[in-house]
């Protein structure tokens, strides 16, 4: 693709702090055959108005990078002469990928997405990586599991996380968190915590951030195998070795209905059946027979995700406040998460609606997503959000909260409730299961590293 008379082709890159910054890094951000006019921002709060620091965009942009609303486009398009519109983001309906792309055609430009060889990046270390069909499916509690397994075998493994760079991008170019301090050190917003905090409990080493050939650089140094654990439905930033999808059983039909899942379920090696325990059979079977006829060459097994808590009893016929995770409730479209299943299951006396006492930014996002039920978001994209938060559940008439994020909220905030802990991980459902299949793609490779 060539701009008129020999100039730059003039891009605008669609996104939502995470792929839209890769794919910049790796394809655009050296080559001068292409001018990046500005990036788009959605999903997440608070990165509109902001710009892409010139210190991570390069001598060839000085002042950096616009990030403007992604509502702008057409203007954006026809004001700024731009030639081609990028689609850099994830877990979006398929119909709202060609919304957005008409919107880019009727301003007169081309619109592309970048596909996994442009943009992977090889490491030199085996990769094994946790993708799913959408937001919420159990990716990080899969990956958990795998890098217990990887423990066990006395290999030294780094997680390498998907990017939520809501903070300082420039700061957070490179991020290392070997202990829960390192999360306190970098401010980490409550989605960070909520997955790199598990990991480190189970005793791996965290990296993400924003420039990932840095990231695999640093990573491969101190690691025999490096983790992939995936955002929303988004394709790995890097080559992996082995691949994992996973499909939800609760969200039957979803198998091929947004970008990019319908793309990581076609690479799949293993498509993971997961929730299978709290599914119907009738659903297992038929999001299985959907995944085979999209992917017949992948090995597709069954997992569960059995949700238990902490203090049964101290639920069990009392009033109760549910929060969930956030995105999981939000752009990953389900109504309620474990915190909601584990207090039914502890025989609440009754699971409390939190809007009645939501604050103004939590209301916010009951009105974005209205499909959201008798939960509360654990929303923390910045300081005001989780200010929001607190001021919600303590504002709430419950006598106790049932937490089913992965972090501990009674630590993070001040309180007046007691917090109960929903836990869940994933659990093998037959034999042979999901290791028994990653053992034989992935140890002929481990066997041969250095």
């Amino acid at each position: 693709m060539a701009a008129p008379h020999n100039k730059p082709v003039r891009v605008v890159i669609l996104g939502a702090a995470g792929r839209d910054f890769h794919n910049f890094n790796v394809v655009y951000r050296d080559d001068p055959a292409y001018e990046i006019v500005a990036f788009t921002a959605a999903q997440i709060p608070g990165i509109a108005g902001r710009r892409y620091p010139a210190a991570l965009a390069g001598a060839r942009y000085p002042q950096g990078i616009p990030i403007v609303a992604e509502d702008t486009l057409g203007d954006l398009c026809r004001r700024q002469a731009v030639d081609l519109v990028v689609f850099a983001y994830s877990d979006v309906p398929h119909a709202q990928v060609m919304h957005l792309a008409s919107h880019a055609l009727a301003a007169g430009a081309d619109f592309m997405l970048l596909g996994p060889q442009r943009t992977m990046i090889q490491a030199r270390v085996p990769v094994l990586a946790v993708s799913a069909v959408r937001t919420g499916c159990g990716k990080s509690q899969t990956a958990r599991y795998l890098a217990r397994k990887l423990h066990n075998l006395r290999l030294r493994v780094a997680v390498i996380r998907h990017p939520m760079p809501y903070g300082d991008l420039a700061a957070q170019r490179v991020q290392r968190f070997a202990k829960r301090a390192d999360l306190d050190t970098a401010q980490c917003t409550i989605e960070e915590r909520e997955e790199y905090e598990p990991h480190l409990a189970a005793g791996s080493i965290v990296y993400a951030g924003v420039d990932y050939a840095a990231i695999v650089a640093q990573a491969e140094h101190e690691a025999d195998i490096i983790l992939w654990d995936g955002g929303n439905n988004d394709f790995p930033f890097l080559r992996p070795d082995l691949h994992i999808v996973l499909v939800d059983p609760l969200r039957p039909g979803h198998e091929a209905t947004h970008h990019p899942g319908e793309t990581v379920l076609r690479m799949a090696d293993i498509i993971v059946v997961a929730k299978a325990d709290a599914a119907t059979p009738a659903d297992v079977v038929r999001v299985a027979e959907a995944a085979r006829a999209v992917n017949p060459q992948a090995q597709i097994v069954r997992g569960a995700s059995p949700v238990t808590l902490d203090h049964p009893a101290a639920v069990r016929g009392k009033r109760v406040l549910a929060v969930d995770d956030g995105p999981t409730l939000t752009h990953g479209g389900m109504p309620y998460g474990a915190a909601f299943v584990a207090a039914e299951q502890a025989h609440a006396a009754r699971i409390i609606d939190p809007r009645r006492w939501a604050a103004p930014e939590i209301a916010a996002v009951y009105a974005q997503y209205p499909h959201i039920g008798a939960v509360l978001p654990a929303m923390g994209y910045s300081a005001g959000q989780l200010a929001a938060l607190r001021a919600s559940i303590n504002a709430a008439e419950a006598d106790v909260v049932v937490a089913g994020t992965p972090i501990d909220l009674a630590a993070l905030l001040q309180l007046n409730k007691p917090v109960v802990r929903a836990r869940y991980e994933f659990a093998e459902l037959e034999t042979p299961g999901l290791w028994s299949a990653v053992e034989h793609i992935l140890g002929p490779l481990l066997k041969k590293r250095p």
